[in-house]
């Protein structure tokens, strides 16, 4: 004689195959939801070739003026330094009225004056000057042109004096730069536009994919169902998880096989940081579309509370410490604070798991919250 199955072990087969069908769903809509594969594969392609062709922040070639009020071999000598150097563009003149107008319209960044008198302070032993006239419109470039021209003339300098033996040569400072040699700005644009990547996957499409569920009437079906709220928020987040992992695969597979980026981490270091990061930002994306029920307004929440933070609050292009102090505090809250300099580290430092562990245990906290909120305002009310 054949016995029934125990009612605990039904319940919980009914609850496998609940949950499995509720995967099942999610994992269809993706697919044959347009909007989904644009954000979840189209989108980040195209971010990561903006942010690794469009984007630079490397001041290099930046065109100036060079002015030699008086040829002489040793100015002549200068003014060739400055054209030879990677990071200038020079024209050189001998009048610096020439560049003036040019510096206003912004087709110069920058005027760089050899004095008539440069020669005769050096062959006086005096104290030759040049002066730099830059547009202080853009500091960042401005401060670019005066810091790189110090740096052409102190090298310049030290050079002739080691070639004349005229003067004892100065102290020469050899600078070594870790893990960026080159200071190429790709190499930490392009780590960090994988968490911009990764927040539109779990943030913005995973609240709008749910807020359609809600406009459509298709979440309160299924809140009908026998389905729980746990079972409920499982299913939608594990399909969602997954595919913000294999875009966060393709888009570190774009940027070290075309972008040349190095990976000197490890995969399991890469996965970790990721999969800490989705448990935030899958737990933002479901409490904005639990509490809007809104695609439009779902969209601009997921904007604005996820994907700016991420873009200029994480340290991704402006320096957290140069923030002022009640800002520094706002971005404890953002996840991407975490993640990219976690990314930038598994990149081009390598494994760093302490610091690792930090960043992981404060995500996954963030998220906790955001999971339990979201639990809370889609729970199903058993009569």
């Amino acid at each position: 004689m054949t016995g029934h199955p125990a009612p605990s072990a039904s319940a919980a087969t009914g609850r496998r195959r609940r949950f499995l069908a509720l995967m099942r769903k999610e994992t269809y809509q993706i697919i044959r939801d347009p909007s989904s594969i644009l954000i979840a594969f189209v989108l980040p392609l195209v971010l990561l070739f903006i942010f690794g062709y469009g984007v630079s922040l490397d001041a290099t070639r930046t065109r100036v003026g060079v002015v030699v009020e008086a040829s002489t071999p040793l100015a002549d000598d200068l003014a060739a330094s400055f054209r030879a150097s990677r990071y200038f563009d020079a024209v050189i003149d001998r009048d610096r009225r020439a560049f003036e107008e040019d510096l206003v319209l912004g087709k110069v960044r920058g005027i760089l004056v050899i004095p008539s008198t440069f020669a005769l302070d050096a062959a006086t032993g005096g104290s030759p000057r040049i002066q730099v006239i830059v547009d202080g419109t853009d500091p960042n470039t401005a401060n670019f042109v005066q810091n790189y021209a110090r740096g052409v003339v102190s090298t310049w300098a030290a050079i002739r004096s080691a070639e004349t033996a005229l003067a004892p040569p100065r102290i020469i400072v050899e600078q070594r730069f870790w893990f960026n040699p080159e200071l190429s700005s790709r190499y930490f644009l392009v780590p960090g536009s994988v968490a911009i990547v990764m927040t539109l996957v779990g943030t913005l499409l995973t609240s709008l994919v749910v807020a359609r569920e809600w406009e459509r009437g298709t979440m309160e079906a299924v809140m009908a169902t026998p389905v729980g709220a746990l079972e409920l928020l499982a299913g939608k987040v594990i399909p969602y998880f997954l595919l913000g992992l294999v875009a966060m695969s393709l888009c570190v597979a774009v940027a070290v096989l075309l972008f040349g980026v190095p990976f000197r981490g490890s995969l399991l270091a890469l996965y970790a940081l990721s999969a800490s990061f989705l448990v935030p930002a899958l737990g933002q994306g479901l409490l904005i579309s639990a509490a809007t029920k809104n695609q439009f307004l779902a969209s601009q929440l997921a904007l604005l509370s996820a994907f700016l933070p991420a873009f200029l609050l994480s340290g991704f292009l402006f320096e957290i410490d140069s923030m002022p102090a009640p800002i520094r505090l706002i971005t404890a809250i953002v996840p991407a604070r975490y993640l990219i300099p976690s990314l930038e580290s598994v990149f081009l430092a390598g494994d760093i798991w302490p610091m690792f562990l930090r960043s992981m245990a404060i995500m996954i906290a963030i998220g906790a919250v955001l999971l339990t909120l979201a639990a809370r305002s889609t729970r199903k009310r058993i009569a």
